[in-house]
């Protein structure tokens, strides 16, 4: 099995942990990178453009003139598409743009993405991230330490500490462990997990 370095949050190494090749050394596959990122990025798009058709637009109830005898062409209302201030055609409606992949290939997918991560030694375990106050400044000082630009840290649960603490620095995510996923990963090219964290996504992944 790969492993993996533990240290603390002075960047002393203070342990290694085994790591399950299943999730953090498997072959990286680029395809299902791309359908993960292709699905995720698709189900963001709100779909909510939208243009008037004929039966939306008002007025153009009464045909305009008799149907023979004008010497003009049949019409039968003034909001059909070819004439000014008519419906549109063919205009765009609201519309959901996901599509379906299925659970193997999701899970396949982020398992790629992170041993992409690790064979290219830009994963960091840390054995726990803990902050006394919401201090931005501490923080990135934390992060400087790692001399990680650009980085997505994973937590194993929710602390508000570390999240308000992370939030203003620029090209640094906190994630828990249940969120997860391929985009974020592949967006920051480096990741920094604690322990805690790397059991949970170990065992949401080996399942």
């Amino acid at each position: 099995m790969a492993t993996v370095s533990i240290y603390d949050q002075n960047k002393k190494q203070v342990g290694e942990r085994e790591l399950a090749d299943a999730v953090f050394n498997t072959e990286v596959k680029e395809y299902l990178l791309h359908d993960m990122v292709r699905y995720q990025l698709a189900a963001r798009r709100q779909g909510s453009a939208a243009t008037k058709n004929r039966s939306a637009v008002k007025g153009g109830g009464k045909k305009p003139y008799r149907q023979k005898g004008t010497g003009n062409a049949r019409q039968g209302t003034i909001r059909a598409p070819h004439f000014v201030g008519g419906g549109a055609a063919f205009g765009p409606s609201p519309r959901s743009y996901a599509f379906k992949l299925n659970r193997k290939v999701k899970k396949a997918a982020l398992c790629s993405a992170l041993s992409a991560r690790f064979q290219a030694e830009k994963l960091v375990v840390v054995n726990e991230l803990v902050m006394d106050e919401i201090n931005t400044k501490s923080f990135n000082q934390l992060i400087k330490r790692f001399e990680l630009e650009g980085t997505l840290i994973v937590i194993d649960q929710a602390d508000s500490k570390v999240e308000l603490s992370a939030r203003n620095l620029k090209n640094v995510k906190v994630l828990r462990a249940a969120g997860v996923n391929v985009f974020d990963i592949l967006k920051y090219p480096n990741l920094l997990l604690t322990d805690a964290a790397v059991s949970e996504i170990e065992g949401a992944l080996e399942k």
